[in-house]
């Protein structure tokens, strides 16, 4: 007997094949260095995993809410299936808030981004996480000496990514012990998102910058501008710029010391740093010294970096540096202090060969000014005005027993911003866009679709080697 076969229709479910991963970070919708790039390693990576996040906050306005961002994440990046939840905290969370998310959200991986001590309670329960999914680290130490007491830190991990060549090193350095064959760590610089800071050749961008580098200036004939993207806390040596600022500025005639400027985008006074507008009006109150202080989108963040002829970071210590990275996307030079991440952004070559993570387990770091700074194997990028440390003062505190403070001489910031008042607009314009180059290129690696591209390669590695881990452990005694 003949018969028809009924028509079969594909059903749509709500089923993800994709690994779902819970972050443990600043919450990304916050303008903090770690909030900023948790959203780019989510927003680069929803094609590829579901994210859910555990977003802490000094004090969170949506304290105890869940919310969704799935439509939003689908509208902005136009990822059909893009999935992302948010649970907003005060503060880093505790273990029993991360059982109960985890039996609702059955997440594939933990992957925790900030410093270590923040969410030590984590790590207080690595055994029993890792029973159910393997935990994945974005480490952030920036300096030497080796911090022997983060070991356990980082053995509790299943995969550790660097955002510096120095912290890859360290954390080689701290574990070079370790015999687990499931475990990894590797090299993932920070990335900038290229569609957000760029050089601007727009016409009609060109025209709103001019508008708004008129306004910022109020009006002045501003010939070289100066300028700073960094919180104001004691590490950043905010108050040293403006003194380099004043130290440059005095040594020129009064006809060009009146078009000069220093814009700072900060906030003026912080409790982790200092009262700055004091500072100005005790060393330098007749400079053109101005605080960009309101939230900026980052359309008018790009044309303020588009707008300075260089951009300062000289922080004692510092895990990366956005904000110079962001300057050289721009095709602005840097002038920044040798120290942590910052050297990744110099494009250092030894001998003509780029220096690797590698080459640091016998470099360490190149901070040392008696030894490289007038090295002439060393060289560096045309688009930076490196400025060695010339005293390092070893800090510490209970929870960090000690890590060296790189203090670079503010004078000699003066003498690097003299280097490119001096150099002219043509030639800062041709160094800034071999920068750009560099950020954007494959040998840096510091772009957001790099960064997000080794994410998903190094943990989907990370999840054909792991195998949870035994309930119990057996010692003969």
């Amino acid at each position: 007997m003949n018969f028809k076969l009924p028509a079969v229709e594909k059903v749509k479910t709500n089923i993800s094949n994709k690994k779902k991963i819970l972050l443990l970070s600043d919450d990304l919708r916050m303008s903090s260095g770690v909030g900023t790039m948790s959203r780019e390693i989510v927003m680069g990576t929803l094609d590829t995993f579901d994210w859910v996040q555990l977003g802490g906050a000094i004090n969170h306005p949506e304290q105890g809410k869940v919310v969704d961002m799935n439509e939003s994440m689908r509208k902005e990046t136009g990822i059909e299936d893009a999935c992302l939840k948010i649970y907003p905290i005060n503060g880093y969370g505790n273990q029993d808030l991360l059982r109960e998310i985890m039996g609702i959200e059955k997440p594939d991986a933990i992957l925790h981004y900030t410093d270590p001590r923040f969410w030590g309670w984590l790590y207080a329960m690595e055994h029993e996480v890792r029973q159910q999914v393997p935990i994945f680290y974005y480490n952030i130490w920036d300096d030497l000496p080796y911090p022997r007491w983060n070991e356990p830190f980082y053995e509790s991990c299943d995969l550790i990514m660097n955002i510096s060549k120095q912290t890859h090193n360290i954390v080689q350095n701290v574990c070079q012990h370790k015999e687990r064959t499931d475990w990894d760590s590797t090299y993932v610089p920070h990335g900038i998102n290229e569609k957000f800071f760029y050089p601007v050749i727009n016409e009609k961008e060109r025209l709103e910058m001019n508008k708004m580098k008129s306004e910022v200036f109020q009006g002045k004939d501003v010939e070289f501008c100066l300028f700073y993207n960094n919180r104001n806390i004691r590490r950043k040596m905010t108050s040293d710029t403006i003194l380099a600022f004043k130290t440059f500025a005095d040594r020129l005639p009064k006809e060009k010391r009146d078009k000069v400027a220093y814009v700072l985008h900060t906030q003026p006074v912080d409790g982790n740093g200092t009262d700055l507008p004091a500072v100005v009006q005790e060393i330098c109150p007749d400079l053109n010294v101005i605080f960009s202080t309101n939230k900026l989108e980052n359309k008018h963040l790009n044309y303020l970096y588009n707008i300075a002829d260089v951009t300062i970071n000289i922080a004692s210590n510092e895990g990366f540096g956005l904000g110079t990275c962001e300057s050289l996307m721009c095709g602005t030079p840097i002038i920044v202090n040798v120290t942590g991440g910052l050297q990744d952004q110099c494009g250092f070559k030894y001998n003509g060969e780029h220096i690797t993570y590698k080459d640091y387990a016998d470099i360490h770091s190149l901070h040392d000014w008696r030894k490289w700074q007038d090295n002439l194997l060393l060289t560096h990028g045309e688009w930076v005005k490196p400025v060695w440390p010339k005293t390092r003062t070893l800090a510490g505190s209970p929870p960090t027993p000690y890590i060296f403070d790189d203090r670079a001489d503010w004078v000699e910031a003066a003498d690097a911003i003299q280097y490119w008042y001096d150099l002219g607009k043509e030639k800062r314009e041709e160094y800034g866009k071999l920068g750009h180059e560099f950020v954007c290129g494959d040998e840096s690696m510091q772009s957001a679709r790099w960064m997000c591209k080794n994410f998903e390669d190094h943990m989907n590695t990370a999840f054909e080697k792991w195998t949870p881990r035994n309930k119990f452990e057996v010692y003969k005694v």
